[in-house]
């Protein structure tokens, strides 16, 4: 063999060293991105299962437990709001301990096998004080809230880039091996933007580039935000989002909040929704190519201390959860959704890979069949008559399908599940009385002395400008 030869060989195979070096660099680093049909985790599609659970609304000796509950409940994704006024309650001065560790929250959801979801806004709304925002914000000279202000955007700015430093430091986002997969910048700004026009739109166009080019590795979305900029993914909320299409035919169909049920409010009465009509729409919106779905919540929890925000919000934030304010199964509802889910995830290789057909059934009923290349096949059967039943011939055989309901056939034959029929037992939870075990405290607030004359002003006193929003109570006297 001649020199030349030997030269060639050898340059031949540094060359596939090089190519083979850098293509197990990339494997064992995890990527996460995107097409029409899904969200793409190291390759492959995934019908995504998620629910909230918000890190504050709960105590840190409660997480494990939740976790681990909606695991066996069938998620695949824990999703939270990142709360600004609690990590940050004056400026520049931080705090992520106890009900705030969110670094400790993450990780014992990576423990537990399951992805996250991270809502960092930094607004977040959520029925939280000033929706996250803290009150030091308010005083920052020629600040404007959510527009195209610079002293807003340099703020917000700042504790984004803060809270994705964080996840960075620790390794928590999934390209680096961790469990965050998804981000979240700003919340439900849609209908403000609607409202403010050309400086709202200039805002979201700045707020989209600026978490982009913070280099997570991984997809970033806007909720009720029908003009986000590419490449972040517009998303919807709301009971029901089966009508719900993406901006760009390349963006995934994803349901961000299916709301299981609603806030309370004081005096008010407890909101419901049942566990058929919850099961229903999720079902409906993966018959027509949703991919991610996220119950909020899932746990609701409790608004500590001052956190609950808006008008009359109660302490209890239950939300009529499938785990309830106090981390107990919410049966049939938890127990129905789990079914649902094992059935979606069978049908999840058609789901991600097939090409949808609409059969009619009849006047009120259809039939949703997801083929694909292997010879799989799975279908839906709807059933959207409200008061009666449905006997509905779909292939070679004969299905009866009760009022709003959808049956699940994985295999296009055998119905695994329907909507309308529940299988889990009901639950009923019971007061006993605690003879021991429980250690109360008490807190005083004491007011200012009389003889404190520093506020001392003509006319009246805005609260929130004396308080800076530390104590509910103002104590003064007028002449």
């Amino acid at each position: 063999m001649s020199s030349r030869s030997v030269m060639w060989n050898m340059l031949r195979n540094t060359s596939l060293c090089l190519v083979f070096m850098f293509l197990w660099f990339f494997s064992v680093k995890a990527t996460v991105s995107y097409d029409s049909k899904a969200i793409i985790i190291n390759g492959e599609r995934r019908i995504l299962i998620s629910g909230s659970i918000h890190y504050p609304r709960s105590t840190p000796e409660m997480w494990p437990d939740l976790i681990q509950k909606a695991k066996d409940g069938g998620l695949d994704v824990i999703q939270t709001y990142v709360f600004w006024n609690g990590h940050e309650p004056s400026q520049g001065k931080f705090y992520f301990e106890g009900r705030y560790d969110l670094v400790q929250f993450i990780k014992l959801v990576k423990e537990a096998g399951l992805y996250v979801h991270l809502r960092i806004g930094p607004y977040v709304c959520a029925e939280w004080n000033f929706g996250g925002f803290p009150v030091w914000l308010k005083y920052i000279p020629g600040i404007s809230f959510r527009t195209d202000n610079e002293p807003f955007k340099a703020a917000m700015e700042t504790f984004t880039k803060k809270i994705v430093q964080m996840m960075k430091t620790e390794e928590l986002f999934e390209s680096q091996g961790g469990p965050i997969i998804l981000a979240q910048i700003e919340n439900e700004y849609g209908p403000m933007e609607y409202e403010l026009g050309a400086p709202a739109r200039a805002y979201t166009e700045y707020a989209a580039k600026m978490a982009v080019g913070l280099g997570t590795g991984v997809p970033w979305i806007m909720c009720k935000q029908d003009d986000a900029p590419d490449p972040i993914i517009n998303t919807c909320n709301g009971f029901y989002c089966d009508w719900f299409s993406p901006n760009k035919a390349y963006k995934p169909k994803m349901w961000t909040e299916a709301w299981t049920g609603w806030f309370t409010e004081f005096g008010g009465p407890v909101p419901y929704r049942p566990a058929e009509d919850l099961a229903f729409s999720v079902a409906k919106f993966i018959q027509t190519g949703g991919s991610f779905i996220n119950y909020y919540m899932y746990h609701g929890g409790t608004n500590f201390g001052r956190t609950a925000g808006g008008p009359f919000i109660a302490t209890s934030y239950d939300y009529d959860a499938p785990i309830d304010e106090y981390g107990l199964l919410r049966q049939p509802k938890w127990g129905h959704l789990r079914d649902l889910h094992r059935a979606i995830k069978l049908c999840e290789p058609a789901l991600v890979s097939g090409e949808q057909t609409v059969l009619s059934l009849g006047n009120n009923q259809e039939a949703r069949v997801f083929k694909y290349k292997s010879g799989g096949c799975a279908a839906f059967l709807a059933n959207y008559n409200s008061e009666s039943f449905a006997k509905v011939a779909f292939g070679d055989m004969h299905y009866n399908l009760p009022p709003w309901s959808i049956s699940i056939l994985p295999d296009c034959k055998n119905t695994v599940f329907n909507t309308a029929r529940v299988g889990s037992q009901k639950s009923q939870m019971k007061m006993v009385p605690l003879t021991e075990g429980f250690s109360w405290k008490s807190y005083n607030e004491e007011p200012v002395s009389y003889d404190d004359n520093s506020n001392t002003v003509i006319g009246l006193l805005e609260q929130l400008n004396i308080t800076r929003d530390a104590s509910d109570y103002l104590w003064y006297s007028t002449e």
